[in-house]
């Protein structure tokens, strides 16, 4: 065979005997990677006179493009929104660990928290290229502070602020930067949000809508300024009524400007929202659902007193509690086990279950072409799942991170 080298030195790496999902399907074919890139095997064939370097057989495996999280508060110990003086070695443990539940990017994401926190935990995140080291960090999502008193949920009261006169520069002011920025949580019903939701648009920022008492009108209009997400639907909104659904109708509205299209967070704990509820909203609307973990820092460790923010939260077994109330806080649920849970509980295909952790969380933040999908020329970032949708390796820019079996498993 002619050798490939003409065109790059770089080896290629032919994955055969797998199912890929592309184009919404499991489909038998193999996956060929080159300098951390999906490469078209036909133009390598007939164009390069090329072949692989070196062939893994898959042994039959599911090949899933990576998880990716937008809304994760910390885990195994590190709570993002604490300040410490080593707070980047925490978000280094965490981008560790997710890689065996295969998370691949995620947003770092900072609950409601005083100026001084943000002051100094966001110059420390920086959008990195996940690796051996750990998942690829897109930039923060930060879930208020200018959000609702009554649906403030597991975040503290005595840090919540309003849009004042000077809106968008009362923002600026709260958070000292938006360099690292790629989500922020707000509620469309506080005065002057308008404004705020158009500037942070035009910045490239996506603006989610949650912990608020919008009607459907207020959300609606705030989708007409920009904003493109739901932050964990059903949690801390109005729940749904008839004559007014509040956000959760913007599942159904006809008033998303055209070519637009209103993604909506989901915790498939099976804690956070009935089974019910999430077939509900993904027969509604099944192309905006994009799981997130919301998990804290408690996820990954034995159940007890641990911190979210300024707050003491109670692990009991899978459900996380404000310590001393019944208020929900974030979840421990890991990403694998989310994907799992949501496609029992809807019974949808395993091809639609993947994608909601993947190809939506990668549309919601325009990154599709890059990420979230196994197209040719998109980052090789990659899982080998079993049958029961088990994470058995995680790839990212096509070298192997994690593995299951190198823990003797």
């Amino acid at each position: 065979m002619p050798s490939n080298k003409s065109v790059s030195d770089a080896p290629i790496v032919q994955f055969t005997n797998c199912r890929i999902l592309r184009s919404h399907q499991l489909q038998r074919e193999d996956l060929w990677v080159r300098e951390g890139k999906i490469l078209n095997p036909e133009k390598l064939f007939f164009d390069e006179k090329g072949s692989a370097d070196i062939q893994l057989d898959c042994k039959d495996s599911i090949i899933t493009p990576g998880f990716i999280d937008v809304q994760i508060n910390g885990g195994f110990g590190v709570d993002f929104s604490l300040a410490t003086d080593d707070f980047k070695s925490g978000i280094d443990l965490v981008s560790q660990k997710i890689l065996s539940h295969g998370v691949t990017s995620f947003c770092p994401t900072l609950v409601t928290s005083p100026p001084s926190v943000y002051h100094q935990v966001l110059p420390q995140i920086s959008i990195r290229n996940g690796g051996v080291h750990g998942a690829g960090i897109l930039g923060a999502h930060l879930e208020g502070p200018f959000i609702s008193k009554e649906k403030k949920g597991a975040h503290p009261e005595h840090c919540l602020r309003t849009f004042e006169a000077g809106a968008f520069q009362d923002l600026l002011a709260t958070y000292g930067s938006l360099d690292c920025v790629r989500i922020v949580t707000l509620a469309p019903e506080m005065k002057r949000s308008s404004e705020v939701i158009q500037e942070l648009t035009k910045r490239g920022i996506c603006v989610s809508l949650g912990h608020s008492v919008a009607n459907l009108s207020q959300a609606e209009e705030a989708v007409q300024h920009g904003a493109t997400f739901i932050t964990h639907l059903f949690n801390a909104m109005l729940p749904f009524h008839h004559r007014d659904p509040g956000i959760v109708g913007l599942l159904t509205s006809d008033k998303i400007p055209a070519g637009r299209r209103v993604f909506y967070g989901m915790i498939s704990d099976g804690i956070h929202t009935n089974p019910a509820a999430l077939r509900i909203a993904h027969r509604a609307h099944p192309k905006g659902l994009v799981l997130v973990t919301d998990a804290i820092a408690g996820m990954g460790l034995a159940p007890g007193r641990h911190t979210l923010g300024q707050q003491v939260v109670e692990i009991d077994g899978l459900n996380t509690y404000i310590a001393g109330t019944k208020t929900l806080s974030g979840s421990v649920a890991t990403m694998d086990t989310c994907v799992r849970h949501f496609q029992e509980a809807t019974g949808c295909s395993v091809e639609t279950a993947l994608e909601a952790a993947s190809l939506h969380p990668a549309q919601l933040l325009g990154i599709e072409h890059k990420k979230g999908t196994l197209n040719y020329d998109s980052d090789a970032d990659f899982l080998m799942l079993n049958d029961s949708l088990y994470v058995q390796a995680t790839y990212i820019a096509g070298e192997e991170v994690w593995r299951q079996d190198a823990l003797g498993m």
